[in-house]
């Protein structure tokens, strides 16, 4: 299949298009720089330029394409509302070339604050009120015919090079001089390694399970108060909790996100996807190669 990628020299992006190449897929990554450009050339994909503001681009490169792996994001969290409106008319105007055809579609979406089934996020938990409607994007093809689906990413989507939460949560600590989790601490995050991600979007965009949400878990549930006491011991800094206003001023953008309570299960997408994932877990991550 010849896949067009948004986001293709990104962290994770990067990863998806090797993936993609190593499978024996053609790519075609967006780039909207020539230092992005030169990123996905040198790993053997055609470069489209142009960026998630250029409808007109996406369109093209969804035409040209058998399938499209949309994991382009604005990544400044100060401006959420600004990025998710960018993602649901990227979504959109790709999505519009897609119906009646049979391309596959696969969407970036978040697990973190998803409602809690049982105990965990499952695959039935559904996006409600968050922001970042890609989810709801994607369904929203499918009930008009596109082959979407959705990759669900651990709030953590860690390995070198990071430039996410955690790499933010440790210059917090650096920049404050303590290592500091919300409350108690025992509100719980997932995450997944990049090369795990990688191998499910790639195992989603030839499954083409239309509607399919897939839950991309590595650990299940990790305690915040646990990457907090990683962070300390390796900056030798001092752990504690904090409540309140501190928790605005210690984490800033962030502490909207930081108290969420989104342990996830991933057994349905182990299922239909025939993945699982075999890299190292968040916390040996840190503490191999973060510091």
């Amino acid at each position: 299949m010849k896949i067009f990628v948004t986001g293709a020299s990104g962290f994770i992006g990067s990863a998806v298009v090797k993936e993609l190449i190593g499978a024996g897929h053609k790519v075609v990554g967006l780039a909207r720089s020539e230092q992005s450009a030169k990123t996905i050339s040198e790993t053997g994909a055609e470069v489209l330029n142009g960026d998630l503001e250029n409808l007109a681009i996406l369109k093209q490169g969804t035409l040209n394409s058998d399938g499209v792996i949309h994991t382009a994001f604005f990544h400044d969290f100060a401006q959420f509302s600004k990025a998710a409106e960018m993602d649901k008319a990227a979504i959109n105007a790709m999505g519009e070339v897609l119906i009646g055809t049979n391309k596959p579609m696969v969407v970036t979406a978040g697990l973190l604050g998803l409602p809690i089934i049982n105990g965990n996020v499952t695959e039935e938990s559904k996006s409600q009120g968050i922001p970042r409607s890609s989810e709801n994007m994607a369904l929203a093809l499918a009930e008009k015919g596109v082959n979407a689906s959705v990759i669900r990413l651990s709030p953590s989507v860690h390995d070198k090079g990071d430039q996410g939460f955690i790499p933010f949560i440790i210059g917090q600590a650096r920049k404050n001089g303590i290592s500091a989790y919300p409350e108690n601490g025992n509100n719980r995050w997932t995450a997944v390694h990049r090369l795990d991600a990688a191998k499910a979007f790639r195992l989603a965009v030839e499954k083409q399970a239309k509607g399919a949400l897939h839950n991309i878990v590595g650990d299940t549930s990790i305690e915040v108060k646990r990457i907090a006491e990683v962070i300390g011991k390796k900056l030798n800094l001092p752990v504690a909790s904090l409540s309140g206003d501190e928790v605005a001023k210690h984490f800033e953008w962030m502490s909207r996100f930081i108290a969420l309570d989104s342990p996830a299960t991933n057994l349905k997408t182990q299922e239909l996807l025939n993945w699982k994932p075999t890299h190292i877990g968040l916390l040996e991550d840190m503490e191999q190669n973060y510091f």
